[in-house]
C-alpha cells in the first residue's frame, strides 16, 4: 500500500461544521474499492457531517456487492446507478443527489488521507478559494506499476501537471485531482461536460476559472493514487488523454499550455519524416530518402538522450532491478498521448468549423 500518510492534525471543527458531499464516480473498482471507502470512512471530520454517494457504472465485477455490504456498516453510505457508464455521468448523477456545502470528489482507484476532508473544508473557509486539492502520490503495487509511477510522479513524463509534481507546495493553479468545491462554485459553472470522457476535470476547473474561481492546490491536503499495472493499460489511458484533449482544445483554447502540445509535435515528427522515408526506399530518389532516414534517426536520437537522463535521475529511486523499464514507460506516455491527439485533431477536424463561427460547446 506505499509509505503511511503522516498522522492528520487535529481538527477542530467549528460549532456547526458544514455538511460534505463524497461523492465516488466508480466502475468495476473490485480490487480498490474496500481502501477507498475505507479512507472516506476513516476521516477525523464529524461522522453526522458528511455523507458518500458512490455513483456506479453497472458494475459486474462485486464492486456493487461490496459497496452493499458497506451499506450496512455506514448509515450515510448510499449507491446510486450511473447508467451512462462515464465519469462525467456520474459526477452529475451525484451532484444532483448530494446535499452537501461542500462536494468533494474522490475516485475508486484513490485513497484519501485521514484529514482530507477537515483540510479541504479549513481550506475553502479561511483562504477565499472556490476549490482546493492537494499533491497526488501516485502508488505503484508490483515492479511495473512502480516504474509507471515513478514516470507519472516526474515533469519529463508529465510536464508542470502541479498536483503531480509541486509536493510540498500551496499555490493557486489550474486544475487539482480530486477536489473539493463549494457548492456555490458547482452552482455557478454547472455540471460536467458529459462528452468528455476523459479530462473531464480540466475542462471544469478551466469552465471555473473563466468564471473567476480560485482553485488551490494545499500542501497538506494529501491522496494516493494507484497507478495502471501494465505498459499496455498505460498507453490505452494516455492514448485517451490525448485524443479527448483535442476537444478541450476546441472547446477552451486558452486552457492549453505548452507541455501539452510537446507529444503531438514529437510523434507527428516522426511520421513525417519516417514515412516519407519509407516511400522514397521504394522509389528511386535514394539520396532523398537517405536525407528522410537521417531526419528520422537525428529526431530519435535527441529523445533517446532526454530520455535517458531522465530515466538516469529517477533510477535510484524505483531501484536498479527495474530501471530498465523507465525509458520504455516514459515513451510509452509521450507517444500514446501524442498519436491519441493527433488522431483526435483528425476525428474532431468537423469541429474546428464550429469553433471558427464561434457555436462551439
Amino acid at each position: 500500500m506505499g509509505n503511511s500518510f503522516l498522522s492528520p492534525t487535529p481538527y477542530s471543527p467549528p460549532p456547526t461544521p458544514l455538511f460534505v458531499s463524497v461523492i465516488m464516480p466508480v466502475r468495476n473498482e473490485a480490487g480498490y474499492i474496500k481502501r477507498s471507502l475505507g479512507a472516506v470512512f476513516a476521516q477525523d471530520y464529524p461522522a453526522d457531517s458528511f455523507e458518500v454517494i458512490v455513483a456506479d457504472g453497472m458494475s459486474s465485477d462485486g464492486t456493487r456487492e461490496i459497496v452493499r455490504e458497506w451499506q450496512t456498516r455506514f448509515s450515510n453510505l448510499k449507491m446510486i446507478d450511473n447508467e451512462g457508464k462515464i465519469a462525467p455521468t456520474a459526477l452529475n448523477v451525484a451532484i444532483a443527489s448530494a446535499r452537501g456545502d461542500v462536494i468533494v470528489r474522490v475516485d475508486g482507484h484513490c485513497e484519501i488521507a485521514p484529514d482530507y476532508i477537515s483540510k479541504c473544508v479549513g481550506h475553502l473557509q479561511r483562504d477565499q478559494v472556490d476549490g482546493v486539492g492537494g499533491w497526488l502520490e501516485t502508488i505503484g503495487e508490483t515492479a511495473t506499476a512502480k516504474v509507471i509511477a515513478a514516470a507519472m510522479s516526474s515533469r519529463f513524463g508529465v510536464g508542470d501537471a502541479a498536483f503531480r509534481t509541486a509536493k510540498d507546495r500551496t499555490m493557486l493553479t489550474d486544475t487539482v485531482a480530486f477536489p473539493a468545491y463549494t457548492r456555490a462554485a458547482i452552482e455557478r459553472a454547472g455540471l460536467f461536460d458529459e462528452e468528455m470522457i476523459r479530462n473531464q476535470d480540466c475542462e471544469y476547473n478551466f469552465r471555473l476559472r473563466k468564471l473567476g474561481a480560485k482553485i488551490l492546490l494545499a500542501d497538506d491536503v494529501r491522496a494516493r493514487y494507484y497507478s495502471r499495472g501494465d505498459i499496455r493499460s498505460l498507453i490505452r489511458q494516455y492514448f485517451q488523454y490525448g485524443y479527448w484533449k483535442v476537444r478541450v482544445l476546441q472547446k477552451h483554447p486558452r486552457q492549453m499550455s505548452l507541455r501539452q502540445f510537446i507529444p503531438p509535435l514529437f510523434a507527428a515528427s516522426l511520421l513525417m519524416s519516417a514515412i516519407p522515408a519509407l516511400i522514397l526506399s521504394f522509389s528511386a530518389q535514394r539520396p532523398l530518402a537517405l536525407a528522410a532516414w537521417t531526419l528520422t534517426a537525428a529526431i530519435c536520437c535527441c529523445y533517446v538522450i532526454a530520455n535517458l537522463v531522465a530515466s538516469g535521475r529517477l533510477m535510484g529511486k524505483i531501484g536498479w532491478p527495474h530501471s530498465f523499464l523507465l525509458p520504455l514507460v516514459f515513451a510509452s506516455i509521450h507517444l500514446s498521448y501524442g498519436l491519441g491527439f493527433l488522431l483526435g485533431l483528425i476525428k474532431f477536424a468537423p469541429r474546428w468549423s464550429q469553433w471558427l463561427s464561434g457555436k462551439e460547446k
